[in-house]
């Protein structure tokens, strides 16, 4: 056990955690906007939604590309003639590169590695917990994000999946890859 895990702290880095997780968050966005943003603001799709309403919606589009990159579709809901699709932006012949799937993950490990350092984390369940603790972050902002990447035209509106948005990406993805980096940095921080 580390010294840092005898002091007179909460014995899990719950602010510490909860920053690196929003920290994880944002950055991905930021990277996945300066990747995409240039060819959503281009397309087709962005260009209906500005005809109709006025306003672009390329920070929205982005944020579908970004939680694509959770795995987590696109749900086009009262579309007409359509009813309601799903859709996802990765892959494929006209998808953004499969790259981006590697946004959330490296962030997401890397914060866990990085908490498990600053904590001085030495032993893997230990680090594992570090690790976890950017899940109330992470899912704080997956939730606002369902609504803040909403676009609604007319009666029809796309948005991220809200239930696997929230579960999957809000809680999964960092328990896993965060969890994972913290017990990696426990194993590296515990050699001499």
């Amino acid at each position: 056990m580390s010294a840092n895990a005898n002091d007179d702290r909460f014995p899990v880095p719950v602010l510490e955690g909860a920053i690196a997780g929003v920290a994880a968050w944002v950055v991905g966005y930021v990277l996945t906007y300066l990747v995409v943003s240039g060819e959503v603001r281009e397309s087709p799709l962005n260009r209906v939604i500005e005809a109709f309403s006025g306003e672009p919606a390329t920070y929205e589009m982005v944020g579908w590309v970004f939680y694509n990159a959770h795995l987590v579709e696109t749900v086009f809901r009262d579309v007409p003639i359509l009813g309601t699709q799903a859709a996802s932006y990765i892959g494929g012949e006209e998808g953004f590169s499969l790259v981006l799937f590697a946004v959330p993950i490296g962030l997401l490990f890397a914060s866990g590695i990085a908490l498990a350092t600053y904590r001085g984390a030495s032993e893997a369940t230990e680090g594992l917990v570090v690790g976890l603790a950017t899940i109330p972050g992470y899912l704080v902002l997956m939730i606002a994000g369902v609504f803040i990447f909403e676009v609604t035209v007319g009666g029809a509106s796309g948005a991220p999946d809200t239930l696997p948005a929230i579960v999957f990406a809000g809680v999964i993805y960092p328990a896993v890859f965060a969890g994972t980096g913290g017990v990696v940095g426990a194993v590296l921080g515990d050699r001499p």
